[in-house]
């Protein structure tokens, strides 16, 4: 039934596209040159859409890629495109949700955030917003949209995250989800999550001090999730080595079921 009703819900955006940006590949800080798939131009009714954001004071990669971030080579292509392009085969394969197969970076100074119902991040603990972007991604999450935070650590981390995102809503709380909130149930039931390691924190199982996982959110005042928080897991590294014999099947596969699950989620509340 959900998987019925997120078809229906996406059907409503084809309407979009003669109003959407064309697909650019940014050079990411892994991945410069990545095959394009054959079918990057074939138009659907969903795409992930990957945040472009400005660095912020604990911007992990000062001195290596000190450009203009709205050109690539900054914090928001960790992962990038690798990990969109795999989770997007995956959504391909487990629902009936109509992918495209690249993904669509979203600045938000652009004003066109609205017509990608779905919105990701990566290393939202050292990302930064301009006040100008916090207001946009509130009118943008208050309208319907849905923004993943993901692959931050430990406190520091999760301090810098939250002082952002206060500026998006300074009055409305960060919770645990709980097991029974839909969006652990909307395809697959999740009651066992565990921590997703990145790649090369698989020997100790975590990074910095951050032990243990949590799943957060920001509900709105009808009690839908706007904003969902992986804190202390990397489901972008799982993502983009779920390829990866050397990378465990368990991660990515937890890590896919979320993502199936947020997306739905998002399409059909």
């Amino acid at each position: 039934m959900a998987l019925y009703g997120a078809g229906v819900g996406v059907l409503s955006l084809a309407a979009l596209y003669p109003f959407q940006r064309p697909f650019r590949q940014f050079p990411g800080v892994e991945y410069e040159n990545f095959e394009v798939p054959a079918d990057w131009n074939q138009p659907a009714e969903w795409a992930f859409a990957r945040l472009m954001y400005p660095p912020g004071p604990n911007d992990g990669y000062a001195g290596r890629f000190d450009g203009d971030w709205r050109d690539g080579l900054s914090l928001w292509t960790q992962d990038y495109p690798r990990a969109d392009r795999h989770f997007s085969q995956a959504l391909r394969r487990l629902t009936r949700v109509s992918v495209r197969s690249v993904e669509q970076p979203v600045n938000l100074d652009d004003g066109d955030a609205y017509d990608w119902p779905w919105l990701y991040a990566v290393q939202v603990g050292e990302w930064g917003l301009t006040d100008e972007q916090a207001r946009e991604m509130r009118e943008y999450l208050l309208r319907g949209g849905f923004f993943m935070a993901d692959d931050f650590h430990g406190t520091f981390e999760w301090e810098m995250f939250e002082q952002r995102i206060k500026h998006v809503f300074p009055d409305r709380p960060i919770v645990d989800i709980e097991d029974k909130d839909p969006i652990f149930h909307t395809v697959y039931d999740l009651d066992e999550r565990y921590q997703v390691p990145g790649a090369a924190h698989l020997g100790l199982g975590y990074k910095n001090n951050g032990v243990g996982a949590h799943w957060r959110g920001i509900y709105d005042d009808k009690g839908r999730i706007m904003v969902a928080i992986s804190y202390n897991s990397d489901l972008g590294d799982a993502w983009e080595w779920a390829d990866e014999a050397r990378y465990p099947e368990k991660f990515s596969s937890l890590a896919i079921r979320i993502g199936v699950n947020y997306v739905v989620y998002a399409m059909t509340h």
